[in-house]
């Protein structure tokens, strides 16, 4: 369906209202591909009947489970496996280091979708147990999608959804049959918590000193990345990290964080890195 259609454009109003997200043009594909089960299970005639209904009012929950089937969902464990590399062997680094004294560290996935990112994480720190033992690592999911969060919570995945970023040997280690499907094991999921949130809203209690949030700003119109920029430099330590996706960039956007000349890809508070700099 085009986002010229009447039909289309209503609810790509919608969402924008609901989540300050747009649904591109190149984005309107998901409007037939994830309502279409909505429309069956509803009995509404069409993207046309399902519109009328939502028109009228009296359907909370209808609108809910729209705006949350037209949110792009799309993860997997290790997404961008250099980007983890680099967190690793440059932000986790230096934090591991900045963080001596205190021994904690307090990590922020935003737009975490169904909690892959954050077990990814977690990952990295079972799998280095000794480099961070006695320490307190505090791993934060939110996403705008209630149905999202409630997976993550339950950190149970298929065969398939493991497999998109995960050898088999990994899988079994850091996974628990269950069924059909695998569930992370405690010592994964203990350190992750998950929550409802909008990127545009107040941040979670901060400060943060390593915040993801990839995939999401691009969605955003220019005032509203600079908003999501603002709450996320708010929460974010003077000496931490920002990770964004493969296409974002902080440049036009905010004047709040400079790129690392030291780790292409990470970026910093700009205030923190103009000290480091001059020290």
């Amino acid at each position: 369906m085009s986002l010229d259609e009447p039909g289309a454009r209503y609810l790509a109003g919608l969402l924008e209202r609901a989540t300050g997200q747009q649904l591109a043009e190149n984005r309107s594909w998901r409007i037939d591909a994830a309502l279409g089960p909505i429309i069956r299970d509803r009995g509404l005639d069409g993207v046309t009947g399902l519109v009328a209904r939502l028109v009228e009012g009296h359907d909370p929950a209808l609108q809910a489970e729209v705006i949350d089937q037209l949110l792009n969902h799309e993860t997997f464990f290790f997404r961008d496996a250099p980007v983890f590399r680099q967190v690793d062997v440059a932000a986790l680094h230096a934090l591991h280091g900045a963080r001596a004294g205190s021994r904690r560290l307090r990590i922020w996935s935003a737009g975490c979708s169904t909690g892959q990112e954050v077990y990814s994480l977690a990952m990295i720190f079972a799998e280095a147990e000794g480099r961070w033992a006695g320490w307190t690592i505090d791993l934060i999911g939110t996403d705008v999608s209630p149905s999202c969060i409630r997976r993550a919570e339950q950190g149970v995945y298929s065969s398939f959804e493991i497999q998109r970023g995960l050898p088999v040997t990994q899988m079994i280690r850091w996974f628990d049959p269950d069924r059909d499907d695998w569930r992370v094991k405690r010592e994964i999921g203990r350190r992750a918590r998950f929550s409802v949130h909008n990127i545009l809203d107040p941040a979670p209690s901060g400060p943060f000193d390593l915040v993801f949030c990839r995939n999401v700003l691009l969605y955003l119109t220019p005032e509203r990345r600079r908003q999501a920029f603002q709450r996320i430099a708010a929460a974010l330590a003077p000496d931490g990290f920002l990770v964004l996706g493969a296409g974002e960039t902080v440049t036009g956007h905010t004047d709040a964080f400079a790129a690392d000349p030291d780790a292409r890809g990470l970026f910093r508070p700009a205030a923190g890195a103009a000290r480091m700099r001059a020290a």
